[in-house]
């Protein structure tokens, strides 16, 4: 079955990127482990957009998920999570969708200061739930024939995307966003190669 596990939008700022709104779709993972892939999967949103450059489009494919990431010309970014079945037309199209209408509703001047609990964009959940199936969002890219003349890079791991030299295992170690429970998580899913292939 085809499945999206978040939608979040970043700020994209000079040294690292903030989230100023996210929606998890976690109901396929055990109760116990949801909150360490939600946190995760906002650790290597960040991670990703932090290493993206602006107005550009990236996937990462790593292991059974998919990370769709859009960087705007103005520092906006959306990221979509999937499984790798989701089309990444598709998951480019409603990146731009839910992105246009935040800029319409959330003014661009508050967007660096801007976090979760300050920002109010009560749709993003709404997009998760209604687009979890890509032929509802069939409809969504015929109307957008052209994403833009931004292309989209493919990436067959999350390595490609980290600077010569770094490793995810040490990000994943140095950061401060992850709690202790999550990087234990992380590195026992690594080792058993479950849930956060990331």
């Amino acid at each position: 079955m085809v499945r999206v596990y978040a939608l979040a939008v970043l700020y994209k700022g000079v040294n690292s990127a903030t989230v100023l709104k996210a929606a998890y779709d976690l109901q396929s993972f055990s109760f116990f482990q949801r909150s360490s892939v939600q946190e995760f999967m906002t650790f290597i949103s960040k991670t990703v957009v932090e290493r993206t450059q602006s107005a550009s489009r990236q996937s990462v494919k790593e292991g059974e998920y998919m990370l769709q990431v859009y960087v705007r010309a103005d520092n906006l970014a959306g990221v979509l999570i999937s499984d790798q079945e989701y089309p990444n037309r598709v998951a480019h199209t409603l990146i731009t969708k839910f992105l246009d209408e935040f800029a319409a509703k959330v003014p661009p001047n508050n967007w660096p200061t801007a976090n979760e609990s300050t920002v109010d964009f009560p749709v993003l959940p709404q997009y998760l739930a209604k687009y979890q199936n890509p032929k509802e969002a069939d409809a969504l890219t015929k109307i957008q024939n052209d994403l833009d003349e931004t292309k989209i890079i493919l990436h067959d791991t999350i390595k490609a995307v980290l600077e010569r030299g770094e490793k995810l295992d040490d990000l994943v170690e140095k950061s401060d966003s992850l709690t202790m429970h999550s990087k234990a998580f992380y590195k026992t899913a690594r080792k058993t190669n479950s849930c956060c292939n990331f």
